[in-house]
């Protein structure tokens, strides 16, 4: 018997794995430290009343045996295909079907799972900071080649600086990639690109044969009609691109688990639809979200329930507004925070690391270490809008009374 010893390629534990560990050690040592977290990206709203009053209804109709559902279809229940088809696509003049459109437990589990449709000897590039998923599943698929320590990268990777030297926009590669990951708004830079922008990358995967994994798990927040909701807004996109969605950020999911992918059908290569082989892939490795969740993901898209996630959004907007203004008042330079509820900040000298250290010992404040993003995130420091007002007011006057650069 043998392992898949790529896992003993990958450095370390989880990024976020880490990070809480590192927390708990500090916690049982300083037992009247009032830790406040902003690290991690999860909600802390309570779900919507509409949409909690939905899945209330359906663990009655679970309860009721002529309304029980047994065994959800693999690719999702049709109702709520059609809405998402109808309200997140068509409303914006795409054209994407019902069909088109896989539900899952959640867009990490797609973004980590998707690389198995392709061959092992494709070459994945991934803009720098990046979502540490999209590395990580192809390591574990043996697609990366070897780590470098030292540089903090993979030897058959391609990465796409975004750095505040080329305003957090990656250039084409040199080397021509056969998938390329794409975060808008990014996490975690909280940055954009426009539309402008990603027709470029568009072109270029059409006129490569190459695929774009466009992970929209933030569109929600945007506000910039420059920044379009969805990758097939643009001409071309439905011949190269496959997009992730998640009803965490927009709905306050997370601890419910839904999410979907949409895979258009002109997307082939190699003679063989891309919507056809997941359809297979979904249908032999998962069951399909449960009933209840699909009721709720229903209830997001009603008119109270509109109403209701747009009020949380911008909740968590005034948040990250008050990280971003009350950041730049202590001295430091910072990004995102305006179509994305994180803030990237710029730590100086002091490495993500360190800086981590000394914001939880001096602060008491919990941020995720940039560097965990990839090497290009060094010296840069992630904040999430997603606590509490008052917490999060509170963090800011912390970081200003013990870390403020002026």
């Amino acid at each position: 018997m043998k392992i898949n010893h790529n896992y003993q390629k990958l450095p370390g534990s989880y990024l976020f794995s880490t990070i809480a560990k590192k927390v708990a050690d500090y916690s049982r040592e300083h037992k009247e430290a009032r830790i406040i977290r902003l690290g991690i990206g999860d909600v802390t709203l309570p779900i919507a009343p509409s949409i909690v009053k939905a899945l209330h209804e359906a663990v009655d109709e679970m309860g009721d045996a002529a309304a029980f559902h047994g065994y959800a279809p693999d690719l999702g229940y049709a109702f709520l295909r059609e809405a998402i088809a109808k309200t997140d696509y068509q409303r914006l003049g795409c054209s994407i079907s019902a069909d088109e459109i896989f539900i899952s437990d959640g867009a990490k589990c797609d973004c980590g799972n998707i690389q198995e449709l392709f061959s092992n000897e494709a070459r994945i590039a991934v803009c720098d900071p990046v979502y540490p998923v999209y590395v990580d599943s192809n390591v574990m698929a043996g697609r990366t080649g070897e780590y470098d320590a030292d540089k903090g990268t993979w030897s058959r990777v391609i990465y796409l600086p975004c750095t505040k030297e080329n305003g957090f926009v990656p250039d084409l590669p040199k080397e021509v990639p056969d998938l390329i990951y794409l975060c808008n708004p990014n996490n975690p830079t909280g940055t954009t690109l426009t539309r402008k922008q990603l027709q470029v990358w568009v072109d270029y995967a059409n006129e490569h044969d190459a695929v774009l994994l466009y992970d929209a798990a933030y569109e929600a927040y945007i506000r910039d009609e420059e920044v379009p909701h969805s990758i097939f807004e643009l001409p071309g996109a439905r011949a190269c691109a496959i997009e992730f969605r998640s009803f965490s950020k927009n709905a306050g999911f997370t601890g419910v688990r839904l999410g979907f992918t949409v895979i258009p059908k002109d997307l082939i290569r190699e003679g063989v639809s891309l919507h056809t082989m997941w359809a297979r892939r979904h249908g032999t490795k998962y069951n399909g979200a449960p009933y209840i969740q699909q009721k709720a993901g229903l209830a997001v898209y009603g008119e109270e329930g509109q109403k209701e996630i747009q009020e949380q959004i911008q909740y968590y907007m005034r948040n990250t507004r008050t990280i971003y203004e009350g950041l730049k008042e202590a001295g430091y330079a910072v990004f995102g925070g305006v179509n994305s509820p994180y803030v990237w900040l710029h730590t100086g000298e002091m490495s993500s690391w360190a800086f981590f250290d000394e914001l939880l010992d001096k602060a008491h404040v919990v941020g995720t270490p940039g560097s965990g993003f990839g090497p290009e995130g060094e010296h840069y420091f992630r904040l999430t809008g997603f606590g509490s007002y008052e917490d999060t007011v509170q963090a800011v006057e912390r970081i200003k009374k013990t870390l403020a650069l002026r």
